[in-house]
């Protein structure tokens, strides 16, 4: 059974920083790139970062470029989203997501699998 749980979701002033993490279980890590996606209250769940299954590419929606990055360590099974500068418009649930594949993923519909989600929320 493949699980992704986030953690690391908080309350944290505009302009400051948060890191959330995501822990899958059940796959073989090193073989799906990761992405990390947020829904916002009424709205559309977004696309803000993907990473290939080695770490050596990665890809940034514009809103989140230059002060969000997102990294992997397959020893520890783990892909990180460091969010730095951070703006009341990023309050959101973010989620992780793998999909089996040796690039970058950046469509929603072509992820396999969910986690269920860390609240981000940055105040004014």
């Amino acid at each position: 059974q493949v699980q992704l749980v986030e953690s690391g979701g908080g309350l944290v002033q505009a302009g400051g920083s948060l890191r959330v993490s995501c822990e899958p279980s059940g796959l073989t890590f090193s073989r799906y790139a990761m992405g990390w996606f947020r829904q916002a209250p009424g709205e559309e769940r977004e696309f803000v970062a993907a990473i290939s299954r080695s770490g050596g590419s990665t890809y940034y929606a514009d809103s989140v470029k230059g002060r969000f990055t997102i990294s992997r360590d397959n020893a520890k099974n783990t892909v990180y989203l460091q969010m730095n500068s951070l703006k009341p418009a990023d309050t959101a649930v973010y989620y992780c997501a793998a999909g089996l594949t040796g690039g970058l993923i950046i469509s929603r519909y072509e992820y396999a699998y969910w986690g269920q989600g860390t609240q981000v929320t940055v105040s004014s």
